[in-house]
């Protein structure tokens, strides 16, 4: 989760540090005291565009800081990208993120203490927040959102047999564009064909083999230099091994080495003597060098013959290298390539057919996949609709009704890329055969429409904010940041907006900026951003309130002024009326552990007296329940008429 977020001279803001709540935190202000500059610096963090509009005036740069805990239960792939960044992690498991921007527009991003590209930034926080504003608003109207919307609910339901439909279209594509060019290229790739044909043949015809250029080259440099190299093996085998004629005046290097040998044998000195069989040693290497000698220049013939031929096979390989590549390995290379070449520009009828023959057995299989995504879109769709219909109710929208329209998307008459399903020609896209779109009818009576024409702007919010609430928790991510996406609504609605926000808030990090009180009342932390100007400057800070604070806080954002008594009074009352309803779900939450206690009491219990006393308790506390229910439902009352 994101624990503290510290923003310097972005906009307004000239330094202000946000410490935030695990659950539910909030922000509020005035209009025009910075409130969006707090989901600016958000986007910045997350790897959004930079700006250098948004740097303060007069400031160098404006810069964003971060500080994000539990780096394990986000999950592998979060750890994955701070290990791979190098990124130094602190003792107690979090990691601090910096994104800064100066005043020429230049962006720098830093993670752990390391530089990184900002694409980093924007790779961890993909699994570590997810910001819904009113841009995502607009951005889930259209259809292919709607249906990323879905897919992402429908988890793995979805994403095997998507993965082995986009698997199988590769294939597919891939034979279609080559069957499509074979067909329409066949004079061109005819010509080619015979040109690599002719290539091959040259080659084949010389039949190099790997490396013998080189080899050649050794030789013919040899057979050209048999004078010289004879006369200096010559000396050298006499310098080892002594003259030829035995003369011993000449005795060469492994003589003088036995003479040595004897003068060293026969003094009476143990020093001297040791050193005998290291000579003996220098001596066999010595004979081992001198008999390699004698083999070299016995192999060593002059022979003009064999020049000749190699001169000529030299030739022969060159006029290769000269057309085909700069030595004879490339020269293989280059046919080994043609070969695997003229296996693609085979345009006779027998390759045709058996292409045409893999595109349908291929396209068979796609509409196979395709089928299957498209079954399990109609499942998800039904349970996510009934999922959101259901978080509607709660929004004051218990009349609407929402579907998920899963249709096939019908190929057009020249359409590329179409495939047959179920007796229907569809267009096959990245993301399957379907169309998704999100119908909406507002009330009983209603005609069922796509939902932007269906919805007003408040009921919008309330539908967008729904599946955002529905889609949380299959989201991985455990921050969720909410930018004003109860804008349109008030009264009873903002209420159950509040507590939707306050129940999501039990497992997900929440940061919402709000300018209703009724939602801000449901907060676990409130953060205010001031305003003010001192030597005509504008400058807006954060700070977290207190409780007489937030009461303050909250009689503003009702009456705009702060210290009316009728004000104060009615944020009191719907401060009292979200702790009511916090504590109550948190006493609904806690029942299933009651029970399981309870359950096991029962279990090791023996006797019908002891029975008889566990079912009189479950009777009380059920009595119990029911008054506190009635008490949340009263206070629920109150807040909703704006009391």
């Amino acid at each position: 989760m994101l624990a503290e977020m510290r923003i310097q001279g972005l906009g307004v803001i000239e330094d202000a540090l946000l410490e935030l709540h695990p659950g539910f935190t909030v922000v509020t202000g005035e209009t025009g005291a910075g409130k969006t500059m707090v989901v600016t610096g958000l986007h910045l963090l997350s790897g959004g565009r930079s700006e250098a509009s948004k740097v303060r005036a007069g400031a160098a740069k404006a810069s964003v800081e971060g500080r994000f805990e539990g780096l394990d239960a986000a999950g592998e792939r979060a750890t994955e990208i701070v290990t791979d960044a190098g990124a130094d992690v602190d003792e107690d498991g979090s990691v601090i993120a910096l994104r800064s921007v100066s005043a020429d527009g230049r962006s720098r991003a830093h993670l752990g203490g390391r530089s990184v590209p900002v694409g980093v930034l924007g790779d961890l926080a993909e699994q570590l927040i997810a910001v819904h504003g009113q841009n995502d608003q607009l951005k889930l109207l259209r259809s292919a959102q709607q249906r990323a919307v879905l897919d992402r609910f429908a988890g793995d339901a979805v994403a095997a047999p998507l993965a082995e439909y986009r698997r199988v279209r590769r294939a597919w594509l891939e034979v279609l564009t080559e069957l499509e060019e074979r067909s329409s290229r066949s004079r061109e790739l005819a010509q080619q064909a015979d040109m690599l044909r002719h290539g091959l043949s040259e080659i084949e015809a010389v039949a190099p083999e790997p490396g013998e250029d080189v080899e050649l080259t050794e030789q013919v440099k040899r057979l050209a230099a048999v004078d010289e190299l004879r006369e200096a093996a010559s000396a050298a085998s006499a310098a080892v091994s002594g003259a030829a004629d035995g003369d011993p005046e000449m005795p060469g290097a492994l003589g003088l080495l036995a003479d040595a040998r004897r003068r060293l044998s026969g003094v009476d000195d143990a020093v001297l003597r040791d050193l005998e069989p290291r000579l003996a040693e220098a001596a066999t290497l010595l004979s081992d060098v001198g008999a390699e000698l004698m083999t070299y220049l016995d192999g060593l013939e002059a022979d003009p013959e064999r020049l000749e031929r190699i001169l000529a096979r030299q030739a022969e390989l060159k006029k290769l290298t000269r057309k085909y590549a700069a030595d004879v390995d490339g020269v293989l290379a280059w046919a080994d390539d043609a070969r695997t070449r003229l296996d693609g520009l085979d345009t006779s009828d027998e390759a045709l057919a058996e292409l045409a023959a893999k595109r349908d057995e291929l396209a068979a299989e796609l509409a196979g996949h395709a089928d299957a995504v498209s079954k399990a879109r109609r499942a998800a769709a039904a349970d996510l609709a009934g999922r959101i219909t259901a978080e509607l109710a709660g929004l004051a929208m218990g009349q609407a009704e929402v579907e998920l329209l899963v249709r096939p998307k019908e190929a057009d008459a020249g359409d590329p890329h179409a495939v047959a399903v179920g007796g229907q020609r569809l267009h096959a896209g990245s993301e399957g055969v379907d169309e998704v779109e999100l119908v909406l009818k507002a009330h009983a009576g209603a005609q069922s429409l796509p939902v932007h024409k269906a919805a007003s702007g408040g009921e919008l919010s309330r539908v967008m904010l729904a599946i955002e609430v529905v889609l949380a928790h299959a989201d991985p991510v455990q921050t969720l940041v909410f930018d004003e996406v109860d804008a349109g609504v008030g009264g009873r609605a903002a209420v159950e907006i509040g507590k939707r926000l306050a129940t999501l808030a039990r497992t997900h990090q929440v940061l919402v900026v709000t300018h209703l009180p009724q939602v801000a009342a449901f907060a676990d932390r409130h953060l205010v951003v001031d305003k003010g100007t001192a030597d005509g400057v504008t400058r807006s800070g954060v700070t977290v309130l207190d409780p007489e604070h937030r009461v303050d806080e909250l009689a503003r954002m009702l009456a705009g002024l702060d210290d009316s008594e009728a004000g104060r009074a009615h944020a009191e009352e719907l401060i009292g009326t979200a702790d009511a309803y916090k504590r109550d779900r948190e006493r609904e939450r806690a029942k299933p552990a009651k029970k399981t206690a309870k359950k096991a009491t029962e279990t090791a219990s023996t006797g019908q007296g002891k029975t008889s006393a566990n079912t009189s308790g479950t009777t009380s506390g059920t009595t119990s329940d029911k008054s506190a229910r009635a008490k949340a439902a009263l206070s629920r009352k109150k807040a909703d008429t704006g009391k």
